[in-house]
């Protein structure tokens, strides 16, 4: 009985935990994650980067979108669902800013190519340590002017 009780002392003399650089492999690994994902032309599993939740925000073109399956919708529609009309994805993370021990700041760029609606342009991305692992809940993505 002894030994549970000195392990919840411990664990709650530990203290709050701090963003760490294995916090940072693992949010850069998402989008390594996504861009592989969307690159296989596999829309479902590039998704699985974004927080399954209806808080979900999702901007760009002028647009708000609110929730993960309006954000799923939306990429369905003018993207459809394989590889064909997805194209090729690259990412370029420019930075990833802590937010305590568990938000994050990603700024990157990001280019489409081999699809018609090819561009490129830059992001930024708050993410959440969830029960998940790190997932994107809010994402602001901007199109390069011509």
């Amino acid at each position: 009985m002894k030994w549970p009780v000195l392990a919840v002392l411990a664990a709650c003399a530990a203290g709050p935990r701090a963003f760490s650089p294995s916090d940072d492999t693992a949010v850069r690994a998402v989008l390594h994650a996504q861009q592989d994902a969307w690159n296989r032309g596999d829309l479902d599993a590039f998704m699985a980067g974004y927080a399954r939740t209806p808080d979900l925000v999702f901007t760009s073109g002028g647009k708000v979108r609110h929730g993960w399956q309006e954000t799923y919708d939306k990429y369905r529609a003018k993207y459809g669902g394989d590889r064909a009309g997805m194209g090729h994805l690259d990412f370029e993370v420019l930075s990833v800013q802590p937010l305590g021990a568990g938000g994050a700041i990603v700024l990157g760029r990001w280019k489409l190519t081999d699809t018609p609606n090819a561009a490129g342009g830059v992001f930024s991305l708050a993410f959440a340590r969830t029960a998940a692992g790190w997932r994107i809940v809010h994402d602001h993505t901007s199109v390069d002017s011509p």
